[in-house]
């Protein structure tokens, strides 16, 4: 196990002239579970790969427990990594797979075999410990893939690369809902690079949400919900995401571009750049009473509806509460607790 922390990281490829990962300090506590979280290119692998040793940065430290390793390779830093596509000797049996990292390590054959037990017992292995891996389908070779990273007990971190890609749907639920129960078993440090949201946040005790070679955000899936620190996270986590309307500020009232004014939860000081009023559809609700809005259309999601309504001519996403009919002349409800300002897509000021 170890913490893990980035001091001034940076990396720039050769050739480019913008940074694939911007500079960034961070702390991973030991044993924590935390989530890459991001679209494609945003530079979680290649964090991913900085952190295993595959890409040495061309900026910045990255220590392990207080230790420098920035220029070590992999093997000298104890990593296990589960990639995409299961790695996995088909010739072998699953025993000899979970068994071969134990093996090239010189563990006593007694104790090799007792962890490759416990292990396969975590998984959900042990009734085809003998069974070869090449008749095995992809999520249980994948669980080789992790149980060779979980059955060494020296293993500083292990680290995901979107490994539920090759896993038929239906699965991958239990296979997410046994690596969270596997965190709580092992604590290891754990990283999980995914783009899917439901994954981060199922995973993760805190996710790091990147855009575009940048670090936007650090938290619990709670926090990225109910606070976003950047119009990034508000629109990218959560489904529909936040709705952002352009807006001035004058003290503890938003003015839309159309005049109307929307009371906010708190004053605010003068504020300059590019300024948006965020809300969650869950907290915005189609109303009798409230700003007047164009209805669209109705998505039933089957737990929930959403309206799809315009204010002000811009689209919004809001809330049709259960039992409700459509009223007539549609106006929207919004919860001053939940509304938030943002300045240049950050946390404007006054939001504390």
């Amino acid at each position: 196990m170890a913490r893990i922390a980035f001091e001034h990281l940076a990396h720039l490829y050769p050739g480019s002239s913008a940074h694939a990962l911007k500079p960034m300090d961070m702390v991973w506590e030991d044993a924590g579970a935390y989530a890459l979280l991001g679209p494609s290119g945003c530079g979680k692998t290649t964090l991913l790969n900085i952190v295993s040793g595959l890409l040495r940065p061309s900026e910045g430290r990255v220590l392990f427990d207080g230790r420098d390793v920035t220029a070590l390779p992999t093997e000298r830093r104890n990593v296990a990594q589960v990639f995409q596509f299961p790695v996995v000797y088909d010739t072998m049996t699953v025993r000899e797979n979970l068994a071969f990292p134990l093996r090239n390590r010189g563990v006593p054959a007694a104790a090799a075999r007792a962890r490759v037990e416990h292990v396969a017992g975590l998984l959900g292995l042990s009734a085809m410990l003998d069974r070869r891996a090449r008749n095995l389908g992809a999520d249980d070779k994948q669980k080789i893939s992790l149980g060779r990273g979980l059955v060494r007990d020296d293993v500083a971190a292990i680290l995901f690369d979107e490994p539920l890609t090759v896993i038929d749907p239906h699965l991958k639920w239990e296979l997410r809902s046994r690596l969270k129960e596997l965190h709580r078993q092992v604590p290891v440090t754990m990283i999980y690079v995914t783009h899917d949201q439901t994954e981060a946040l199922t995973f993760a005790d805190r996710v790091v949400v990147m855009s575009e070679g940048e670090v936007v955000q650090v938290g619990t899936p709670e926090a990225l919900f109910d606070r976003p620190a950047h119009t990034f996270v508000g629109h990218f986590i959560g489904s529909p995401g936040m709705n952002l309307l352009p807006c001035a500020v004058e003290g503890d009232a938003a003015i839309l571009p159309g005049g109307h004014r929307i009371g906010l939860p708190r004053a605010y000081p003068r504020l300059s750049g590019r300024l948006e009023l965020g809300i969650r559809p869950e907290f915005a609700a189609l109303a009798r009473d409230g700003l007047p809005v164009t209805l669209r259309r109705i998505e039933d999601l089957g737990r929930r509806r959403i309206a799809r309504v315009e204010l002000e001519g811009m689209p919004f996403a809001a809330t049709l509460p259960e039992g409700m009919a459509v009223p007539a002349e549609p106006r929207l409800a919004l919860d001053p607790a939940r509304l938030h300002v943002y300045a240049d897509g950050r946390l404007a000021a006054g939001e504390g």
